[in-house]
């Protein structure tokens, strides 16, 4: 185990012995904590329901609904926002509409979904759709945007065509940028996703947790909370995961010790040659 892993989880335990010490001395200052339920109170339910049946039925329903919703708007945004910076028709007839649509939160959308939709679980993805499609799709168009021409004059002048050009030079240049709108896009999902099942779900990590919330069993809604927590972040690894493996080729320094990145650059440099004056000095 590195020095990293130990302080993570470190910092995690820390943050836990916290909670425990807060809400089993009933401190009540500024924060209330008397009616927190105690670290020990959340782990006893949650050991109670990992053996349940509707504990993994709403995990799976929660996981299904987020993968189906974020794979099409990922696939949808990354489409939408390469034809927006690319195309000026398409910047003309849709651009207007997707900027007038964006700022509305995609759990403003629920009744919409409820009227537009025949049941609530297609209501839901479509929610769940919404809320990751506009971070691609802006995280796209600005990353296209910003590539610079002479990687696809160079495809020209060998004899590229348009499709060879996207393949070749947009989707690869730009994909750093769109990773980076996946990444806040899965989060938002999650936000999204857990709210409509909480408005008008039927089974879902939400929806337990609201009917947790009714009923005032407070170690439930905790271990709802947890549950969140740790999916979001199973996803969001995921697809931090799968971007460092689709964009192998670039360099991986941010994390390296200054001295460490100094050696290995030393390491890969030429040896040098004597400069023309110093040739000169010494014949």
């Amino acid at each position: 185990m590195t020095g990293r892993h130990a302080l993570r989880i470190l910092s995690l335990a820390g943050a836990l012995g916290l909670w425990q010490l807060l809400t089993a001395f009933d401190i009540n200052l500024w924060l209330r904590f008397e009616q927190f339920p105690t670290v020990v109170d959340v782990a006893r339910e949650f050991g109670g329901r990992i053996g349940s049946g509707p504990y993994w039925q709403d995990l799976t329903d929660s996981l299904t609904r987020i993968v189906t919703g974020f794979t099409l708007a990922a696939v949808a945004g990354v489409a939408v926002g390469t034809a927006i910076a690319r195309s000026h028709l398409a910047a003309d007839l849709l651009g207007p509409v997707l900027e007038v649509l964006r700022p509305i939160p995609a759990i403003a959308l629920v009744p919409v979904a409820i009227l537009l939709f025949p049941s609530n679980e297609q209501g839901i993805v479509f929610i769940t759709f919404t809320a990751a499609f506009f971070p691609v799709l802006v995280s796209t168009r600005h990353a296209v945007r910003a590539l610079t021409p002479v990687w696809e004059e160079a495809v020209l002048t060998m004899g590229g065509g348009r499709w060879r050009i996207l393949g070749s030079v947009v989707l690869p240049g730009a994909l750093p940028g769109i990773l980076g709108g996946l990444s806040v896009g899965i989060g938002v999902s999650w936000i999204c996703v857990i709210s409509a099942e909480m408005i008008s779900g039927e089974y879902g990590v939400g929806y337990r947790t609201w009917q947790d919330y009714t009923v005032v069993d407070y170690p439930g809604v905790f271990v709802g909370m947890a549950t969140i927590g740790m999916l979001g972040w199973l996803t969001s690894t995921a697809v931090e995961l799968l971007g460092r493996r689709v964009t192998h080729w670039l360099p991986r320094t941010e994390h390296a010790a200054p001295a460490t990145a100094v050696r290995v650059r030393r390491a890969h440099m030429p040896a040098r040659t004597p400069s023309i004056t110093a040739r000169r000095r010494n014949p």
